[in-house]
């Protein structure tokens, strides 16, 4: 399995425009639908003179919690292509919101996934796109005896203390790859029979 995906590192924006129509593309980094509603929200307060604040989303690193808006554009004609966006760019935790400023005129079906599209590649163009690796956590609980050989393994493997708590019974938590997770286990629990 994958142990490492691309997401947005700092955003970008894009703008795209047609027939007087304005479209400000935004992107950001998210790891929750709550953190999307609440950027979202921010935008519809900044831009409250816009007809339509659209966006899509793709959360977690297996990339299976998605999610396209239209606000109030035809059917599928906004949020899908922006959605086609992160996908074609294997983007996971991203977030990219398009911002329309009507120009009067009617850009038809054809015409708004165009510029929906645009927009969103725009802003892409213009993002940092990082690599993240997934990580597993590890909680392992020993004699502060072993203190030692934990910490050992620790910065051999080179995982991440997430919280320890050293007294009689010690405990800590650890951050590693996904694909080094089960090896670190069985380091750790080898400690306990040396």
């Amino acid at each position: 399995m994958e142990d490492s995906f691309k997401t947005i590192g700092s955003g970008g924006e894009g703008y795209y425009s047609e027939k007087r129509s304005k479209f400000l593309a935004f992107t950001h980094h998210v790891e929750s639908a709550d953190e999307v509603k609440e950027i979202v929200a921010g935008y519809r307060k900044k831009y409250f003179d816009a007809r339509h604040v659209c966006y899509a989303y793709m959360l977690g690193a297996d990339r299976k919690d998605f999610r396209a808006n239209d606000d109030g554009e035809p059917s599928s004609t906004a949020g899908k292509p922006i959605l086609g966006q992160i996908n074609s760019n294997d983007l996971a935790e991203t977030l990219i919101v398009v911002v329309r400023y009507y120009g009067g005129v009617n850009l038809g079906t054809g015409g708004l996934i165009v510029a929906y599209r645009e927009a969103a590649a725009d802003a892409i163009a213009h993002s940092e796109i990082i690599d993240k690796l997934v990580e597993e956590r590890v909680d392992f609980e020993f004699p502060y005896v072993m203190m030692n050989q934990v910490m050992r393994v620790v910065k051999e493997t080179q995982a991440r203390i997430v919280s320890q708590n050293f007294d009689n019974t010690c405990s800590i938590s650890l951050s590693i790859r996904q694909s080094q997770a089960e090896q670190l286990r069985s380091r750790l629990e080898k400690l306990s029979f040396e």
